[in-house]
C-alpha cells in the first residue's frame, strides 16, 4: 500500500504530489544500489529504490564499449548473497554482467522507480527525516511529475561515475570532426581508415585504442600524466588476487614494489614508451588518490608496434588537426575523450558534514559508508564492487538492526506515525 498527498494539479500534463516511505529510500539502480537493495531484502526492511534513467545499471548498459569485460576476475566481481553462473568465464562480457544484475534484481525482487530524476535532498531538522525530490518523466504519455519522498533513511547510491568529465581545451568546439566521450563510443567499426586522437591512457583510454587498432583505424594515444601499467595475470594468475593474497600478509608499500617486478619481468621497460611510472606505488595510489592503475589487455603490444602512437598533451585544435605541447602538430579525423567519470553527488544533496566537494565522504576506506542522520553511502570507496558489497552488507546491518529493534516494539502512535504510513 502506498499513500501520497497531492499538492497540486496544474493540468494533466503535470503534477505534484509527496510520498512517504515505510524504510530507507536508495538513489541510483547500478550495482551499488541493488546491492543494498538485496541486504535489506535479507534484514526484511521495505525499501524504495530511484533511478534517473529507464534501466538497472544504466551505466553498463548505455555507456560502455561493446567489448568491454570485467577486467577483475568474476569472484572479486560478485554482489553480496549471489555468485556469478559457474558458467561464466573467468571475466564476464558486458552483456553477461548485465545479465547477472538483471537476475540479482529479479531474485531479490527490486524494482526500482524508473525514469526518477533526484532534484535534491534535505534533512529536516524540525521531524528528523529526509525530504527527496524528483522529478519523474513519463515519455510515452508525455507527462511530467514532481515528487517529494520522506524517509527516516537515505542512501546514497549513485557512485563515483555518474557524470562525464569533459576538459576544456583550447580550440575543440571549432575542430570539424568527430567529438565523443568514451561513454558513447561503442565500437571501432565506425572508425575504419580514421585517424583517431584519444584523450586520456587509463583502463578506458587503453582499451578504445586497442579496439580502433583491431578495427583497422589508426589512434594517437594522449599521456599527459604518469600511469601504472599492470600485467592483467602473471604466472596464469589475477594480478588482483596475488596482490590481494600478498596483503594478507605484507605490508602495502612492499605488496607495491613485488607487484612493480613482476610487471617488469612481464611487461619490461614501459617508460620507453612514453608511458611513465608515478613515484607512488599502484596500490598506494589507488587507496589515497583513487587512480586505478591500468590492466593491459593487449594495448602495450600495440604501443610498442607502433600502431598506437602514445603523444604528449594537447596545446590546442584546428578545424582538421591538433597541436601537442611539444609543438608537434597531428592530422585528425575524430576525437574520443577518454577522461573519465565523476560524483554527481554535490549537485543534489544537501549536506556537507559527511561528502566533500569533490562527491567522495571525507573519511576513507573502511569508515566513509555512514554519515549522521540516517545518512549513508555506497559505492564511493574507490575499491570496486567488492568494496561496494563490503558497505551494502553493513549499510543493511545498520538499518535492520534499528528497524528490528522498534518493530519488536509495542505499536506505539509516534513510531507508526514513521514506520506504517505508507507500504511498499
Amino acid at each position: 500500500m502506498e499513500k501520497t498527498l497531492r499538492i497540486s494539479d496544474h493540468d494533466d500534463f503535470f503534477s505534484r504530489h509527496c510520498v512517504w516511505v515505510n524504510g530507507p529510500v536508495i538513489v541510483g539502480a547500478g550495482p551499488s544500489g541493488l546491492a543494498v537493495g538485496a541486504c535489506l531484502k535479507e534484514q526484511g526492511v521495505p525499501f524504495v529504490v530511484l533511478e534517473r534513467a529507464e534501466c538497472i545499471a544504466s551505466l553498463w548498459q548505455q555507456r560502455t564499449y561493446d567489448r568491454l569485460k570485467l577486467h577483475l576476475p568474476k569472484q572479486f566481481c560478485q554482489l553480496p548473497k549471489m555468485p556469478f553462473p559457474e558458467a561464466f568465464p573467468e571475466y564476464p562480457t558486458k552483456k553477461q554482467f548485465i545479465e547477472y544484475l538483471e537476475s540479482y534484481a529479479k531474485r531479490f525482487e527490486i524494482n526500482p522507480r524508473f525514469n526518477e530524476c533526484v532534484q535534491s535532498a534535505k534533512y529536516d531538522e524540525t521531524c528528523g527525516l529526509w525530504r527527496v525530490r524528483t522529478v519523474s518523466t513519463n515519455a510515452a504519455a508525455g507527462a511530467h511529475s514532481e515528487v517529494e519522498y520522506i524517509c527516516r533513511w537515505l542512501v546514497v547510491a549513485t557512485g563515483e561515475n555518474a557524470e562525464r568529465v569533459v576538459p576544456d581545451i583550447e580550440g575543440l568546439g571549432a575542430f570539424g570532426g568527430n567529438v565523443m566521450h568514451a561513454c558513447e563510443y561503442k565500437s571501432g567499426e565506425t572508425f575504419r581508415g580514421k585517424r583517431v586522437l584519444v584523450v586520456g591512457c587509463g583502463n578506458s583510454g587503453m582499451e578504445v585504442s586497442l579496439d580502433l587498432c583491431n578495427h583497422n583505424a589508426t589512434p594517437a594515444m594522449v599521456v599527459r600524466s604518469s600511469v601504472h601499467v599492470l600485467p592483467r595475470e602473471v604466472f596464469r594468475k589475477s594480478t588482483f588476487e596475488l596482490a590481494t593474497l600478498m596483503m594478507k600478509w605484507l605490508p602495502l608499500w612492499l605488496v607495491d614494489k613485488v607487484m612493480l617486478i613482476l610487471a617488469w619481468l612481464v611487461l619490461g621497460d614501459i617508460e620507453k614508451y612514453g608511458l611513465k611510472r608515478p613515484s607512488m606505488g599502484p596500490l598506494e595510489l589507488k587507496n589515497t588518490q583513487g587512480k586505478t592503475p591500468v590492466l593491459d589487455i593487449g594495448a602495450l603490444e600495440k604501443i610498442r608496434s607502433g600502431d598506437i602512437k602514445v603523444v604528449p598533451g594537447i596545446k590546442r585544435f584546428f578545424p582538421d588537426s591538433v597541436e601537442l605541447v611539444n609543438g608537434e602538430k597531428l592530422d585528425i579525423d575524430s576525437v574520443v575523450l577518454a577522461t573519465g567519470y565523476r560524483s554527481n553527488v554535490p549537485f543534489w544533496l544537501k549536506e556537507s558534514q559527511f561528502f566533500c566537494k569533490n562527491g567522495f565522504p571525507k573519511s576513507s576506506f573502511p569508515n566513509g559508508w555512514k554519515g549522521k542522520a540516517g545518512l549513508y553511502a555506497v559505492g564511493f570507496s574507490r575499491r570496486g564492487l567488492s568494496g561496494a558489497s563490503l558497505d551494502a552488507t553493513r549499510i543493511a546491518q545498520d538499518i535492520g538492526k534499528v528497524w528490528k529493534e522498534e518493530t519488536a516494539q509495542k505499536p506505539r502512535t509516534t513510531a507508526c506515525h514513521r514506520r506504517c504510513i505508507s507500504q511498499f
